[in-house]
């Protein structure tokens, strides 16, 4: 019951603050990828300028590329092109769902300005309380989200409270 609680309380954390959005995030959705209505993932932004830039960059409406069913935007064609040659190399971990709540075996929404990259992956947070939560255990938290990833990642996140 305390384990219950305290985990309760964790994804709270996680998740107050989360930024508003254009691009809705949505809770019944069972893909395992983290898009909005119209299919647009990471919020819009561009996954490769987190590795390139070393910050998150909106992408640009007109600069996009499909993987795997899903719209990515990119800040330039380079960028794109880049992606396209290995988007296995830049798709954030676990569908672009926050990091530190699918440690808990949650998938909740992130802001893309919360984020952090480790051992060349991409992770993004809900927001940047998660951030620092996650980060007072990488490896650990790493590890119990890989535990979660295959057993939720076809559920929708409103399934899994």
């Amino acid at each position: 019951m305390l384990a219950a609680l305290a985990t309760r309380i964790a994804v709270a954390v996680v998740t107050v603050g989360i930024a508003a959005s254009a691009h809705a995030f949505d809770p019944e959705s069972t893909l395992p990828i983290n898009v909005d209505a119209t299919g647009i993932a990471l919020k819009g932004y561009d996954p490769v300028a987190y590795f390139t830039d070393g910050a998150p960059m909106p992408g640009d409406e007109a600069i996009t590329a499909a993987h795997d069913g899903v719209t990515y935007r990119f800040a330039s064609a380079a960028n794109r092109d880049a992606f396209l040659a290995a988007p296995a190399s830049y798709i954030p971990a676990y569908g672009g769902f926050c990091a530190m709540a699918m440690s808990l075996g949650y998938k909740v929404d992130i802001d893309p300005n919360a984020w952090k990259i480790v051992d060349d992956r991409l992770y993004v947070q809900a927001n940047e309380r998660a951030t620092w939560v996650w980060s007072e255990d990488i490896p650990g938290n790493i590890a119990k989200a890989n535990g979660f990833w295959p057993k939720i990642m076809d559920k929708a996140p409103a399934e899994l409270r």
